[in-house]
């Protein structure tokens, strides 16, 4: 088969971007999923989107390809181009042309019009065969379009909103959408690259004259765009009050699972720009976290009756959330962290850190040098990386997770070593970057119960309905 820059679907190529060209860690010879072929005919159809920011390195285990680009030269996300290859046939493209020409003669006012009105009004499906007879006559050897063909392009259209309908009587006229209302260019590329589904931004962007952008982004999260399109499933999910089944790849199993969930929210890193899902899950029965990367594939069901019980319960945990993580490792219902920092008379910008960055903790000052931080959260390992930040200011630090607790210790023994610091050495060769390895009672705060729930596990083979 002749190699197309074109797809037909996108979710075929959407993890082969993310581990060879995001990720940058596997070559030609990992591609096992297929022919070796198969990787270069992906490779070519990429690189011809993407070849302005393609870069290329040799290892001891082959050629190694992956995707570099500098914020600094590129204002726009080049991942919205994939989005913008679907593939078609001479049949698609060809009506799709004649019905757009045919219908512009149409006002898209047809709500207004009369009876004696029709013909400027809007086009009946009889009247806009015999037009497009009348175009492909002119070209000797054409093809034709019959009466069903052209009909369900229309209601394609109609469901997209490029078309719009009216049935009077027994007769359904049609005529063009109004063109959409102008937006602000700036605000429209502002949209498309901070925004979840800003690939729409993109096409809007497309349709109006071109303007040079005047952001620039330091932390530019580009590589979600390859999830749109189940981004905007999950949205008509949780819009709709509908459950889903999605279809997970396990990296560690090399694999794929099918679960059974009701969308509740979606979560973005504002470190890390990855998007996560939060739902509750029939399998586990509770609140759980998936991330959207992982999701290969997402089907509608049908309406959940306990929706808003389940997004009721996600908001009573929300205090207690600090990153996406609803469970602990151990078992624990609740987790608390506290720890001091220590700063000089003129470093009181530590202590307003804290109070900008504390979410649902407090912030408690001890005295003009010293301020404890603590919060109660399902998972305190999530509050590692942020409390990493502060080492060389930590004079105590406490986990009621034993296992977190002993984990920073052991980091911290780890970082002495790398600096040649011996644990024995007086307290200021430490420069107040000891660290107690003290615990703490587990706090009584109770998660939220959503197992005994009288909700029944829907059926997706009996019409996406609950059984």
């Amino acid at each position: 088969m002749p190699y197309s820059e074109l797809v037909k679907n996108f979710n075929k190529i959407r993890r082969y971007m993310r581990d060879f060209y995001v990720y940058g860690f596997k070559s030609r010879e990992d591609f096992d999923a297929k022919s070796t072929r198969t990787y270069d005919d992906e490779r070519r159809r990429i690189e011809s989107w993407l070849s302005d920011y393609m870069q290329f390195r040799q290892t001891t285990d082959g050629k190694i390809v992956s995707i570099s680009i500098d914020s600094r030269s590129g204002k726009h996300n080049p991942f919205y181009k994939a989005w913008k290859t679907k593939s078609f046939t001479d049949g698609d493209i060809t009506l799709h042309f004649l019905l757009m020409d045919i219908l512009a003669e149409t006002t898209p006012s047809i709500s207004e019009a009369t009876s004696t009105e029709t013909a400027s009004c809007g086009l009946t499906l009889a009247e806009i065969l015999e037009r497009i007879d009348d175009y492909l006559s002119e070209f000797p050897g054409s093809r034709t379009f019959d009466e069903s063909t052209v009909r369900k392009k229309l209601k394609e259209y109609q469901q997209e909103g490029i078309v719009l309908s009216e049935k009077k009587g027994k007769t359904v006229f049609y005529c063009r959408a109004q063109e959409p209302v102008r937006i602000d260019p700036q605000a429209l590329h502002f949209f498309s690259e901070v925004a979840p589904l800003g690939v729409i931004g993109a096409y809007c962007a497309d349709k109006q004259e071109k303007e040079d952008s005047l952001f620039t982004f330091k932390h530019h999260y580009i590589t979600s765009a390859m999830d749109s399109e189940i981004l905007c499933m999950i949205f008509d999910a949780i819009t709709r009050k509908n459950f889903v089944s999605v279809k997970t790849f396990v990296a560690k199993e090399k694999g794929e699972r099918d679960v059974l969930l009701v969308p509740l929210q979606v979560r973005v890193s504002v470190q890390s720009g990855r998007q996560h899902l939060m739902a509750y899950s029939y399998r586990s029965r509770s609140i759980t976290t998936i991330r959207i990367d992982h999701i290969d594939t997402v089907k509608p069901g049908g309406v959940c009756e306990e929706f808003d019980q389940y997004r009721k319960t996600l908001e009573v945990m929300s205090p207690h959330i600090w990153g996406v993580s609803t469970r602990s490792m151990t078992g624990m219902k609740m987790e608390h962290v506290e720890f001091t920092v220590y700063y000089s008379d003129e470093e009181t910008f530590i202590h307003n850190r804290l109070i900008r960055e504390k979410r649902f903790g407090t912030v408690e000052m001890l005295d003009k040098n010293h301020s404890r931080f603590s919060v109660d959260v399902y998972d305190s390992s999530e509050l590692i990386p942020w409390i990493r930040t502060f080492i060389g200011r930590l004079t105590d630090v406490k986990f009621s997770n034993r296992i977190h607790n002993e984990k920073f210790q052991s980091d911290i023994r780890k970082m002495y070593a790398l600096y040649g610091i011996e644990e024995d050495e007086p307290a200021d060769a430490k420069k107040n970057a000891d660290v107690k390895n003290t615990d703490v009672k587990n706090t009584d705060a109770e998660k939220p119960d959503v197992k005994n729930t009288d909700a029944v596990k829907p059926d997706m083979k009996k019409g996406g309905e609950p059984s």
